[in-house]
């Protein structure tokens, strides 16, 4: 294709800019569809890290991808009418679990929880001492006093389920910054390249020499 004459090389830019800002654009969109989802704190367990009615961003994850730690949305069968839940990963596969009624330990470390509501802890649980089974993980809420989670099940695998029921790990708005940038950024090399590809159009118009008149006989 020949790019020669007023506005060929607007529209050579055209042509280049279209394509590779389309697809940074489509490609950053569907990343992040695919990656992430929004989800809604319905309860108080989560209180006072997550607030009801916070709306959250939520990141698709495997289960060999859950650290300890984490806050999860996770699908429990058998549990909460079915619908998720959100709950701080305490343990995974393995660990030894145990708490005195107040401090946490995990594999005989104490853990430090600057997230959990301070007050008094659910008088429905008390001391327990579990180990996880492979595959699971023993889930608590960082509001101990509302958080219906694994303590209250300890008779069903130690109070675990399944990592495979994991739906996603919880990330600050941050997370969405990247794709959205590059989105940003495809949109508007693309709208450059649609403005310079109309530019050079124009420009070509205008540079053809004025065809004479007909002869009048």
């Amino acid at each position: 294709m020949q790019w020669r004459g007023t506005g060929g090389g607007l529209r050579k830019a055209a042509w280049v800019l279209v394509p590779v800002g389309a697809v940074l654009a489509v490609g950053s969109i569907g990343y992040f569809f695919a990656n992430y989802q929004g989800a809604s704190v319905m309860g108080q367990a989560m209180e006072p890290t997550y607030r009801m009615g916070e709306r959250l961003l939520v990141e698709r994850i495997d289960a060999g991808e859950i650290r300890r730690g984490d806050v999860l949305l996770v699908e429990v069968p058998g549990r909460y009418a079915g619908a998720p839940v959100l709950q701080r990963a305490i343990g995974t596969g393995g660990d030894h679990v145990v708490c005195d009624g107040e401090q946490i330990t995990v594999n005989g470390q104490p853990v430090d929880e600057p997230y959990v509501m301070r007050g008094e802890v659910n008088p429905g649980t008390g001391p327990y001492d579990v180990r996880v089974p492979e595959g699971r993980l023993f889930l608590l809420g960082d509001d101990r006093a509302n958080a219906n989670d694994s303590r209250f099940f300890l008779d069903e695998r130690s109070g675990s389920v399944a990592a495979s029921g994991v739906i996603g790990r919880v990330q600050s708005g941050a997370a969405a910054l990247p794709p959205a940038a590059l989105a940003l950024l495809g949109i508007l090399l693309t709208l450059t390249g649609v403005g310079l590809g109309i530019g050079g159009y124009a420009a070509g118009r205008n540079s053809r020499p004025a065809v004479p008149p007909w002869p009048v006989a």
